[in-house]
């Protein structure tokens, strides 16, 4: 992993520099700092491979003066290095004249690379001490290490201050969505029950940035740029702001605060990317969003997730949970010390606060996204958009109107469990289900909707940034769910794979279950167009689709498809649920 710096992530170094891995500048709060900071991926190899008399004068130079870092390449070894590594940069510092700096280390799953990050004011000193970190970790093993790193403390001194910071203080609420799942779909929930109400409203997600309804600039704008761009939008009354992993890790969050944050969940997603690993890794990431909520603000809690419940204890907001279990320990618990929770009870969207009697907002079957109360993740997500729209101050009718009006559909959320029904009785389900949860939600829909008797027909793809077991998985899990499957490639979404590659993953997943009778088709519509052909009626098409959303679209329609209606859903659930 020596010398892997990219020419961008350090302009301006005239040297040869070893220990750097990266020098990435956040802008925003992020997984470190509640504010911009500095992340340094470092190669440590000079510390953990040291001999012991050149470690030991270099710890003393850093103000280690007694320590005992063990063998070269041992773990103690290791754990030295990470105490090392933040000495250095607080020396450097502070002999640059930065009296106060707080650093954080880290390991990596990499033994001889740490990461460590610290705040900023100003760019230009601030990248000046990330290389003169990297300048004395290069010099270490040199018998003149204590001049090296007076040396970089007189770098640092002299760059030049550069520019502030460029994150953004809100002067209108803000209402900040992340999440593994449902975080577009409850963005756009929560705006449009603000448009609902009467405010002007911009948004930023996955599709781009929205004023008022209309797509101002379309691409992936849920990272930090898209949270400022809403926010300068003329005449914008709120924000909603859909805010993904990648923004957090690789930016920083756009905005300084938020009013209310939403968690709508956190399963196995994007791992193995940006030192991210574990499902806990990334919920600590996710939960970056409500830790920079007002404290006098809302974070709005899956109170169903324990690793989402568990963000209770870094916020400093009051907690307002949603589960659609009215007795969980969740909902007691919060309301037990003063929050808020929304549940369902009697098939009501019911919000509840203490020492009240429930109150009762709005029937299941009558909010569309509820797919007629058959959609578990869309009732979770109508939980956490009503709490979040009240907790920001919407007024209660708004609310109800809001989430009566919103429809599973192109206009309202395209992409995101679109109902069509084409001629001959056949069914097709579209959605993203760009991971396993997003896969199971899919096949459960489409069950519910299937006639008795009548098959479920998937079109299956993915996108190249998953490791190779979460692609096998989804084959696994479609192979496993559906009665017909085939592959649908997503050309422009490989990120480094081939569609080869993709193809033999997908297929390994299904042959464990038994499944290996699979066409593939180089795009989603191919795909979509030969499981029609192959439908009859009853039948139920599902297309994972993440690629060719709009020309699928254009073909369903040139194929006599119509959008079905809450009324059309409502339908085809009571006949799946008939006894044949």
């Amino acid at each position: 992993m020596r010398g892997l710096v990219p020419p961008e992530a350090v302009p301006g170094s005239f040297r040869p520099v070893t220990s750097l891995v990266e020098l990435r500048v956040l802008e925003g709060p992020n997984l470190y700092f509640p504010r911009a900071a500095v992340k340094l991926t470092l190669d440590v190899s000079t510390i953990t491979g040291a001999e012991d008399e050149a470690v030991l004068r270099f710890a003393r130079r850093i103000g280690l003066r007694t320590t005992r870092p063990g063998a070269p390449g041992s773990g103690f070894r290791q754990r030295f290095a990470l105490r090392a590594v933040e000495r250095l940069v607080r020396a450097i510092a502070l002999e640059a004249g930065t009296r106060r700096l707080a650093v954080r280390v880290r390991p990596t799953a990499a033994p001889d690379v740490v990461v460590v990050a610290f705040p900023w004011r100003r760019r230009g000193r601030a990248r000046a001490l990330g290389e003169a970190v990297a300048h004395a970790l290069d010099a270490l093993p040199a018998p003149d290490v204590e001049a090296a790193v007076t040396t970089a403390a007189r770098e640092v001194a002299a760059a030049p201050p550069g520019p502030p910071p460029t994150t953004v203080t809100p002067t209108i609420p803000v209402v900040a969505v992340t999440g593994t799942n449902g975080k577009t779909t409850t963005s756009r929930m929560i705006a449009h029950i603000a448009r609902t109400s009467g405010l002007v409203v911009g948004w930023s997600n996955t599709d781009g940035i929205y004023r008022d309804g209309v797509l101002v600039e379309a691409g992936d704008y849920s990272g930090p740029s898209g949270a400022g761009r809403a926010l300068g939008l003329e005449g914008v009354e709120l924000a909603v702001t859909e805010t993904a992993r990648g923004g957090i890790l690789l930016k920083g969050i756009g905005v300084t605060r938020n009013d209310v944050s939403v968690v709508t969940n956190v399963t196995a997603d994007h791992l193995g990317l940006q030192g991210i690993d574990t499902v806990d890794q990334l919920a600590e990431v996710k939960s970056v969003v409500p830790r920079i909520t007002r404290k006098d603000g809302w974070a709005v809690l899956n109170g169903d997730d324990p690793r989402v419940l568990a963000m209770r204890a870094v916020i400093a907001a009051q907690p307002w949970v949603f589960s659609r279990d009215p007795d969980s320990p969740a909902v007691r618990e919060v309301l037990g010390h003063g929050g808020r929770a929304t549940t369902v009870i009697d098939g009501w969207i019911t919000v509840l606060a203490p020492g009240a009697d429930p109150d009762p907002l709005v029937e299941l079957v009558d909010v569309p996204m509820t797919l007629a109360g058959l959609s578990r993740f869309n009732i979770e997500n109508a939980l956490a958009a009503a709490s979040a729209a009240l907790a920001v101050g919407l007024a209660r009718e708004h609310v109800v109107a809001g989430l009566t009006s919103f429809r599973p559909d192109a206009e309202h959320n395209p992409g995101r469990m679109n109902f069509f029904s084409l001629p001959g009785g056949v069914s097709v389900v579209m959605d993203l289900a760009h991971n396993e949860a997003g896969l199971e939600a899919l096949l459960e829909v489409m069950a519910g909707v299937r006639r008795p008797g009548a098959r479920l027909l998937l079109g299956l793809g993915a996108v190249g940034d998953r490791t190779d077991e979460l692609i096998e998985a989804l084959g696994e899990i479609g192979a496993k769910g559906s009665d017909v499957v085939a592959i649908g490639h997503k050309e422009w979404y490989l990120r480094g794979r081939t569609m080869d590659e993709l193809d033999a993953l997908l297929r390994a997943g299904a042959a464990r279950v038994g499944v290996t009778d699979i066409d593939t088709f180089r795009t989603e519509v191919e795909c979509l167009a030969a499981l029609v052909g192959r439908a009859e009626p009853g039948d139920v098409v599902g297309l994972m689709c993440h690629a060719e959303r709009q020309e699928a679209y254009d073909w369903i329609a040139a194929h006599g498809g119509t959008p079905d209606s809450p009324e059309t859903l409502a339908g085809k659930v009571r006949a799946a649920s008939a006894l044949p």
